[in-house]
């Protein structure tokens, strides 16, 4: 038993429900551990680079609740990656998958989220108890998982543990073609507002201690406790491989920034991990883009 009074994950029973990027971070993590490990994937094609690393995997489609029929949830451990839909401002998917589960019940479920339910905070350090305030439907889609898990949890007593997450970063997840086809701006340094992001080998790294030493029930932030500014991100990465920086743009000027930009500038917190260091254990091994984006360069991502 851990400190939260949960079993640990049983070595047979580990399931990953949507196995992009960081999905296979933390199948390789569990499979080096001697995990047993399967993966919910949408394509065949993804279901063979799982199977390569040694995992089972099951092509489903959240969409299409009949997929899941023979989904092997009961009694695993469930790492649930799966984005919702891209539209609306609740999470059927979700909602499909907890349906089966009330009927193969897993032994707990780790669920990533995302910052953004906290909303616009002004730039303030937000801990898990800040009431969350989400702007985008984006957000709001996120919440509503995050609710269905909790009453999930209420009805069922399967522990749920959640990692509120700022943007992702890593090997392959670089915006180094955006910076070299150009044709953007960003907001000036001395006025672009906070951001938050976390390597992704990091957050697969917190993922599993969710799974071990979480408690049922419990938030997290996960960032690298650094935040800088999406500015800064761009300016850091353009520079790590000799491209030019964006040109820039006073705050009064937003709007001349796209959609996908402007998603970025119009809220603004930093995010304290104490919890995530202290309860879950997590050591960072990239605490800040200057160790990060380095390792992201060369491929060593730990």
């Amino acid at each position: 038993m851990n400190s939260a009074g949960n079993p640990p994950p049983s070595p047979q029973r580990c399931l990953i429900v949507g196995c992009g990027d960081v999905g296979r971070r933390v199948a390789r993590r569990l499979l080096t551990d001697g995990m047993q490990v399967a993966g919910a994937v949408r394509s065949e094609g993804s279901a063979a680079s799982l199977r390569e690393l040694g995992a089972d995997a099951w092509v489903v489609d959240l969409d299409v609740p009949e997929t899941l029929a023979a989904l092997p949830t009961a009694g695993a451990s469930v790492f649930y990656f799966a984005p919702p839909p891209t539209r609306g401002e609740r999470d059927p998917r979700m909602a499909a998958f907890l349906a089966h589960c009330e009927r193969h019940r897993p032994v707990r479920i780790v669920y990533i989220s995302t910052s953004g339910v906290y909303g616009d905070c002004g730039g303030a350090l937000v801990d898990e108890e800040r009431p969350v305030a989400p702007r985008t439907d984006r957000a709001r889609r996120r919440l509503d998982a995050e609710e269905q898990l909790r009453t999930f949890m209420h009805d069922t007593g399967v522990p749920v543990m959640i990692l509120r997450v700022g943007g992702i970063y890593g090997p392959g997840r670089l915006p180094v073609e955006r910076l070299r086809r150009g044709g953007f701006s960003v907001i000036c340094p001395d006025e672009a507002p906070y951001s938050n992001r976390i390597h992704s080998e990091d957050l697969a790294r917190a993922c599993i201690a969710a799974a071990t030493c979480g408690r049922a029930g419990g938030v997290y932030n996960a960032a690298d406790g650094h935040a800088t500014s999406m500015t800064d991100y761009f300016y850091r990465v353009a520079d790590l491989y000799g491209l030019p920086r964006p040109p820039c743009v006073p705050l009064s000027e937003a709007q001349v920034l796209g959609d996908a930009m402007r998603s970025f500038i119009d809220e603004s917190r930093r995010m304290d991990v104490t919890r995530l260091r202290e309860e879950l254990g997590v050591q960072l091994a990239y605490p800040d883009l200057e160790a990060g984006l380095a390792a992201s360069r060369t491929g060593d991502s730990g």
